[in-house]
């Protein structure tokens, strides 16, 4: 009698246990963030890239174009991202995890590292930055700060700017809160201006 009363505790105690080996599994590898943001833009140039010999329409084209295919990009402690730099300079990183943001873009061996810092981005945001420019310095900068954006999705008919701020590259930016249908872009590639260099007429 004592045996089974011993065997029938035991058997209590281990019905708990064993549910707990059976729960729901941990989650494996890289976890999405619940409010991904967009990084889009393009790369304007570099420094050092130019090697000063004299520049056409097609060497300029050809110097840029192994330039961005030699461009490497990540996003850091971010678990998992998608995207990249195309051969005509653009780059899209999708599934960013909001907050502080530090993007770091390579051009091997010039520029080894060079910081894209952004701040406060709120989430399901998308961020343009157009025309960053590379620095040995491992700094970046905008061509023209004026055009950067950062949006986010609400139920309006014309986008409006809202009081909350974002810091991209060092310059503060105006969240714009803009309609739904105006941000089915967030996912495309932005186009950049044609990389051709200007030649003057000869008379």
């Amino acid at each position: 009698m004592v045996r089974f009363q011993r065997m029938k505790r035991l058997a209590i105690f281990m019905i708990p246990l064993a549910l707990l080996a059976c729960g729901p599994d941990e989650p494996k590898g890289p976890v999405v963030s619940k409010e991904p943001t967009s990084i889009r833009g393009w790369i304007a140039d570099a420094e050092g890239s130019d090697n000063g010999t004299y520049r056409t329409v097609e060497t300029e084209a050809a110097r840029k174009t192994a330039l961005f295919q030699a461009t490497n990009v990540w996003v850091d402690g971010a678990p998992y991202v998608s995207g990249g730099v195309a051969e005509n300079g653009s780059f899209i990183l999708l599934d960013v995890p909001p907050g502080n943001i530090t993007i770091e873009f390579s051009v091997p061996p010039s520029i080894p590292s060079a910081k894209l810092v952004l701040n406060n981005i709120p989430g399901n945001a998308d961020v343009l930055v157009p025309g960053i420019i590379l620095k040995k310095d491992g700094t970046i900068g905008v061509a023209d700060p004026k055009t950067i954006e950062v949006r986010t999705a609400a139920k309006i008919d014309k986008p409006r700017p809202t009081a909350q701020k974002a810091t991209v590259a060092g310059i503060q930016v105006p969240v714009i809160e803009t309609p739904l249908a105006q941000m089915i872009t967030r996912r495309d590639w932005p186009q950049p201006p044609s990389t051709a260099v200007h030649m003057p007429t000869l008379k």
